[in-house]
């Protein structure tokens, strides 16, 4: 069983509210619901919408064809009313029009219980679960719990919008137990707070922002701190400056703040001071469409900074997978030293997906602070490239520049000095990759002998669609570097096909797969339109490019 329900408006009109609401409602009885959310660059006005789709069965992705509209105003029955299926309805005030429409007297239900206007949309949420067949107590339940005020007309109006309509729907029931529901922003934020974060700096910048908000409101609980500094420069420095005090530090951003960051994060490079980034992509190149998802800040990501040093990028491809990796990019920063990158975009980071349960995590926080010995070096040269890390305050002096070093620290430019520092540092690769290797760097899904690759938020409309191409499976490369070439390379070399998919227009992937492996996918699905991928889209497709 899956139903499609968008709920959509103008900016300012409650519709993320009322789709939290709402998915609130099927979570707890028992359903699983995936939230995709669109919307403009403005605070009010123009065209905004989510879109739920609920199932009896694990889901991961959104589709474009609707069984309800919960619309609130006439334009988005205007835009989307083309894609209602034919025995779906719209649910809305009276004064709107569009096929198959239940309207509702909202204004007269409302001054029947002498409530404001601001409460027709859980007038419209009681209709809805009587249309769907949900029972009106839970539905009370959540929107009581959500809010502190007029708690008795949130419930006389709930119950008004439930008593004046009939039951249209039947939904199957749910084997399972309540859901987690949460955003890959979340998700990091709770995988930062697991990791011991001291410090969380970023400025505000589209879709990065959320986990800034979220982590500032958590921070009195959790004994952290979050600053906003004057922009992503001195986010970066300051970074590596609180990094360096000891701090266990993070710092996130979007493109274009990223490429204000490149040159502190060449810093990170010959400092050896440990750090994590959280890289949201959006639509660009400059500005471009802020509020946008887009894949296309991959090469970017393994390459920023000039010089030869090591950046590992880590890319969730769900909710789950993003408090996972967040804490495996905490531990690797901390222990090799290093910078790492969590790469993901707007559609994992605000996209609500949901769980039956999350693991203990099998990796438990560490600073990998020493106490120095008499005679401290803070670069000394180790068998595996890592120095031993001490602090300020500790006894010993600790140091950290921006020129090439001998152990001590001190600036050097003698030639066999520069040639060991350089050797020590891309050292740490070997016992890098073979713990990234540990934490399961590609993940296959499904067991066609055809082969669609992807990475990132690309992953739930595959795994989706994967149930309507029985002759393909999944292969999710989840780091990208160090690059698990041999992995790659053994699972195309062992299919009869192979389509890469990712949400950008060069197939930036297939170049890093091309370099790393030597082999070259010439069957691409590409897209490029701000838009992620739907599980419909994929499945058109994929049988497209193999006709």
């Amino acid at each position: 069983m899956e139903k499609h329900i968008l709920i959509g408006g103008e900016a300012g009109k409650g519709i993320a509210k009322t789709t939290l609401l709402i998915s609130e409602v099927f979570t707890n009885a028992g359903y699983y619901v995936f939230n995709y959310r669109e919307y403009q660059s403005l605070i009010k006005g123009g065209f905004n919408f989510n879109v739920l789709k609920i199932s009896d069965k694990p889901v991961y992705s959104h589709d474009n064809s609707y069984d309800v509209i919960f619309a609130l105003n006439q334009d988005i029955i205007n835009r989307q009313e083309k894609d209602l299926k034919e025995e779906g309805f719209i649910i809305g005030d009276k004064n709107l029009k569009g096929k198959n429409m239940i309207g509702i007297d909202v204004q007269a239900l409302l001054e029947k219980i002498g409530a404001s206007a601001k409460l027709g949309n859980d007038i419209l949420i009681g209709a809805l679960a009587k249309i769907i067949g949900l029972p009106v107590e839970p539905v009370v339940k959540v929107v009581k719990g959500a809010f502190k005020k007029k708690i008795e007309l949130l419930e006389e109006s709930i119950i008004e919008g439930y008593n004046c309509v009939e039951k249209k729907m039947e939904l199957d029931k749910p084997d399972g137990e309540p859901k987690y529901f949460i955003t890959g922003n979340e998700a990091i934020s709770m995988g930062a707070i697991v990791s011991g974060i001291d410090m969380y700096i970023a400025y505000p910048i589209t879709p990065a922002t959320p986990v800034l908000h979220i982590l500032a409101s958590k921070q009195e609980e959790h004994d952290f701190m979050v600053v906003q500094p004057e922009n992503e420069i001195a986010v970066a420095c300051s970074a590596l400056g609180a990094s360096y005090a000891g701090a266990t530090t993070m710092i996130g951003t979007s493109g274009a703040g990223f490429s204000l960051m490149a040159e502190a994060l060449s810093l990170q490079g010959i400092s050896e001071v440990p750090l994590v980034v959280y890289l949201s992509q959006r639509t660009g190149p400059a500005s471009g469409v802020p509020t946008y998802n887009s894949q296309g800040d991959l090469k970017f990501a393994v390459n920023v900074g000039h010089g030869e040093f090591i950046r590992v990028v880590v890319a969730p491809g769900d909710a789950k997978e993003c408090f996972y990796r967040t804490i495996e990019a905490f531990h690797l920063a901390s222990k090799y030293r290093v910078l790492v990158m969590i790469l993901g975009d707007k559609h994992v980071g605000e996209s609500n997906y949901s769980f039956d349960d999350f693991e203990e995590p099998k990796i438990k926080p560490t600073r990998c602070i020493t106490e120095p010995c008499e005679d401290y070096k803070s670069y000394l040269i180790t068998e595996n490239g890592v120095s031993p890390r001490s602090v300020p305050g500790q006894g010993a002096v600790a140091r950290a520049t921006s020129y090439e070093h001998n152990e001590y620290g001190y600036t050097t430019e003698k030639s066999e000095e520069v040639i060991k520092m350089n050797d020590k540092r891309l050292k740490k690769l070997d016992d890098l990759k073979e713990e990234i290797m540990s934490l399961v760097p590609v993940n296959l899904h499904g067991q066609g002998k055809k082969l669609i690759v992807g990475w990132g938020s690309t992953k739930g409309a595959i795994v989706d669609a994967l149930k309507d191409l029985p002759d393909f499976r999944f292969l999710q490369v989840s780091y990208i570097s160090p690059f698990p070439a041999e992995e790659v390379k053994r699972e195309i070399e062992n299919s009869d096909e192979v389509i890469l998919i990712e949400n950008n227009a060069t197939g930036l992937l297939g170049d890093i797969i091309a370099e790393q492996t030597g082999k070259i996918i010439n069957k691409k699905v590409l897209k490029y339109d701000g838009r992620p991928f739907t599980s419909e889209e994929i499945v058109e497709k994929v049988k497209e490019a193999i006709k």
